[in-house]
C-alpha cells in the first residue's frame, strides 16, 4: 500500500540582507522532498526592497508559497560583532511564529518547520527530521556568538543557556561545570539524536505538538529573554520532550564574513560529495571547534561571552506589533527591561543574563511624599455619540491634568471634554482641519502640546480606551516606581459590551503595548514618520527601562457593528493596498461570526 506523503509547512519570518537571503532561498530549493510535500509561509518584514523582491521571485517560481507583508518597518542592527535585539522585536517575531503555528493547525499540516533566514540547510535535513518521528526536534548549527570565541550550538540543557547536565538541587563546583560543559559539546559533535532542554531556529514541530498547545506566547511567570525560551518551557510543561539532531548540521550565516563558508558547505552537501563518500557529520567547523585549550575554563568563558554582549548597549528602535496592525502601537511581551544586544530570536544570546542596565537614570524630580503628576494625553474627533463621556469619567478618578487635541470635530466633542473634566486642569487644542490622514503629524502635535504642560508621567490613551476598574487603585504604585520609565499593558478589542474578539487576526491582548511613560528631558525622542500606524509614542521609547503590568485596557472602538463598518471603510480609503497594515485583517473586520471571549473583571 502506497503511503500518503507527509505535508510540511515551512515558515520563516524574514528581515534579512539580500546577499544572505539569496543563499537561504537557494538552500530551500535544494531540499529533498522524497517523503513529504512542502509549502512555504514567509512573512516579509524586510526594510530592503531587494530582499522583498527576492521573496516575490521565489513565490513566482515555487508552486505553493504564502507570502505576507508584516506591515511594519523596524530597525534591526547587526554587524560583524553581534546582532542587537530588544523586547519589541523579539515579541513581534513571536507573533509571526504563532501565526505560522495557527496556519499549520487550520490547514492540517503534519508538520511545521520553522527556520531562520540566515541558515543554509543540508538537502536531506527535513526529510531526515521527519523520519526521526519526534514531536519537536531541531537540526543543530554552530555559531561564534562573539568574534574569536569558540563555536557553540543553538541548543542548551537548562535555564537560559546552560550547556551542561544538572539535576534538580544539584550543586556543582566550577571544575565539574567545566567537565560537563566539555562533555555536552563533545557529544553533539557525533551524529545522533539527543534530548535537550532548549532549542530553536531550525525546528520541526509535529501536528500533535501543535494541537497540544505548542506556542510562542510568553509564559507570564517566566522572565527569561527570548521567545524560544518560552516556547521550550511551555513544551516541557506540556510533557513534550525536545530533541536536537546532529546528522545534518546547518550553516549559520551570522555575519557577512560567514558568506565565505558557503562554497565549502555546498560542496560538502552536494550529491557529488555523497557519491564520493565524503563524510558529513558535525561539519568541518564543528569538528575543529573543540580542543584541549578550549576545554580549560569553558564554563567561565561561556558566561563571560554573554555578559560581554550585555555590556555593548543598543541604539536600535522599536516598532509596532504585527499581530494587530490596525491600531498599531508598539507592542512587546515579557522580557528584561533594559535593551540587550542579542542574536535575535534564534541564538542563545537572546536569553543572556542581563547585566546592570547601561542607561543613566535621571532623578524623577518628585518631592518625597508627593505622588508624581499624571497627565492624560488624548486625540479626539467627533466623539459626541460614542464613548468619550464614559471614558473621561473613569480617567478623572486618577489623572492630575489632561492635554487633548480635538482634531477638527464638528459635534459637541470639545464641550464634553470641558464638562467631564471640570475642576481638572485641561489644555484643549482644537484643529480647524483634521490631520488624521497623516497620523505621524497628528501624533507629534499631541506629544508637543503635552510637553508644554511640563509632565512627569504621560498616560496616552485614545477616546475609546479605558482601564479596568482596578487601575484607579493601583496606578499610584506604578507612578512611584523609580526603576522604570515605561509601562506596557495588554489591550483587548471588544466586539460588544461583554466580549472581546480572539482569533488569528485579532490577538492584540497577547502582546503588551506602551501607554504610560515618564517624561525624561535628557532623553532624545525620535518618531516613526509613517502616515498611518506610526505609533502613538516616539519609536525609540523601548531604550528606556520598561516593565509590564497585568492591568488591562478595554478597547471599545470595535464594539458596535456600525463602528466596525466605519473603520473598515476608513482603512479602505486611507490604505487600500494595506501598505501600512494587514490586508487579511482588514477584510476580517466584517466577519459575521467571529470568535468572542467573555470579559471577566
Amino acid at each position: 500500500m502506497k503511503r500518503t506523503p507527509k505535508r510540511v509547512l515551512l515558515g520563516s519570518p524574514i528581515h534579512q540582507k539580500p546577499q544572505i537571503l539569496r543563499e537561504f532561498l537557494g538552500s530551500l530549493r535544494r531540499l529533498h522532498r522524497d517523503n513529504f510535500t512542502l509549502d512555504f509561509y514567509f512573512i516579509d518584514d524586510n526594510d530592503d526592497e531587494a530582499s522583498s523582491l527576492l521573496l516575490r521571485e521565489f513565490a513566482d517560481q515555487e508552486p505553493s508559497v504564502f507570502l505576507q507583508s508584516s506591515g511594519v518597518r523596524d530597525a534591526y542592527i547587526r554587524n560583524d560583532t553581534t546582532h542587537y535585539w530588544h523586547s519589541a522585536l523579539i515579541w513581534k517575531v513571536a507573533g509571526f511564529k504563532n501565526l505560522m503555528i495557527r496556519r499549520a493547525e487550520v490547514f492540517e499540516y503534519d508538520y511545521l518547520f520553522l527556520i531562520d533566514s540566515d541558515l543554509l540547510l543540508h538537502p536531506g535535513t527535513v526529510s531526515h527530521l521527519i523520519r526521526m518521528d519526534r514531536d519537536i526536534v531541531s537540526e543543530i548549527f554552530w555559531t561564534q556568538w562573539q568574534p574569536n570565541t569558540m563555536l557553540q550550538p543553538q541548543v542548551w540543557m537548562h535555564d537560559e543557556y546552560n550547556q551542561w547536565e544538572l539535576l534538580p538541587g544539584e550543586q556543582l563546583s566550577q571544575e565539574e561545570i567545566n567537565r560537563r560543559f566539555h562533555e555536552f559539546l563533545n557529544k553533539l559533535q557525533h551524529p545522533g539524536v539527543y534530548e535537550v532542554g532548549g532549542l530553536g531556529a531550525c525546528t520541526l514541530i509535529s501536528r500533535r505538538a501543535i494541537l497540544s498547545g505548542a506556542s510562542f506566547d510568553p509564559v507570564k511567570n517566566i522572565s527569561y529573554w527570548g521567545e524560544d525560551r518560552h516556547f521550550c518551557i511551555r513544551a516541557a510543561a506540556l510533557g513534550i520532550p525536545l530533541y536536537v539532531d546532529t546528522h545534518y548540521p546547518a550553516l549559520h550565516l551570522y555575519r557577512d564574513s560567514d558568506l565565505a563558508k558557503v562554497d565549502d558547505y555546498l560542496r560538502l552537501t552536494s550529491p557529488q560529495a555523497r557519491s564520493e563518500g565524503t563524510a558529513w557529520a558535525a561539519g568541518e567547523d564543528a569538528a575543529r571547534m573543540w580542543d584541549a585549550e578550549d576545554a580549560e575554563g569553558a564554563g567561565d568563558r561561556a558566561r563571560e561571552d554573554k555578559l560581554a554582549d550585555d555590556s555593548l548597549g543598543d541604539q536600535s528602535t522599536g516598532s509596532g506589533a504585527a499581530e494587530e496592525p490596525l491600531p498599531a502601537d508598539a507592542a512587546i511581551a515579557p522580557g528584561p527591561a533594559a535593551v540587550q544586544p542579542q542574536e535575535g530570536n534564534t541564538s542563545p544570546h537572546e536569553g543572556a543574563l542581563p547585566d546592570e542596565p547601561s542607561f543613566t537614570q535621571a532623578a524623577s524630580g518628585t518631592p518625597p511624599g508627593r505622588r508624581p503628576k499624571l497627565t492624560l494625553s488624548m486625540i479626539v474627533r467627533n466623539e459626541g455619540g460614542r464613548f468619550l463621556q464614559q471614558v473621561l469619567r473613569e480617567h478623572r478618578k486618577y489623572i492630575d491634568e489632561a492635554v487633548i487635541i480635538d482634531d477638527g470635530s464638528t459635534d459637541d466633542t470639545a464641550e464634553i471634554c470641558r464638562r467631564e473634566l471640570e475642576g481638572i486642569p485641561l489644555r484643549l487644542v482644537q484643529n480647524t482641519v483634521s490631520k488624521f490622514s497623516n497620523e505621524a503629524e497628528l501624533r507629534k502635535q499631541q506629544w508637543d502640546e503635552t510637553l508644554k504642560s511640563r509632565p512627569e508621567w504621560i498616560l496616552s490613551l485614545d477616546a475609546d480606551e479605558l482601564f479596568e476598574k482596578s487601575f484607579a487603585a493601583e496606578v499610584e504604585t506604578l507612578l512611584r516606581e523609580e526603576s522604570c520609565d515605561l509601562f506596557c499593558f495588554r489591550l483587548y478589542d471588544f466586539w460588544d459590551d461583554e466580549h472581546y474578539r480572539e482569533d488569528v487576526f485579532w490577538q492584540a491582548h497577547q502582546s503588551y503595548r506602551p501607554f504610560l511613560i515618564r517624561y525624561r528631558e535628557d532623553f532624545g525622542y525620535t518618531w516613526n514618520n509613517l502616515p498611518q500606524h506610526c505609533g502613538r509614542l516616539p519609536e525609540n521609547i523601548f531604550e528606556l527601562p520598561h516593565q509590564l503590568s497585568n492591568l488591562r485596557i478595554k478597547h471599545l472602538g470595535w464594539s458596535r457593528p456600525e463602528y466596525r463598518l466605519d473603520k473598515y471603510l476608513r482603512y479602505m480609503l486611507l490604505d487600500p493596498d494595506a501598505q501600512y497594515g494587514w490586508k487579511e485583517q482588514y477584510e476580517s473586520i466584517l466577519d459575521q461570526n467571529p470568535r468572542l471571549v467573555p470579559w471577566d473583571e
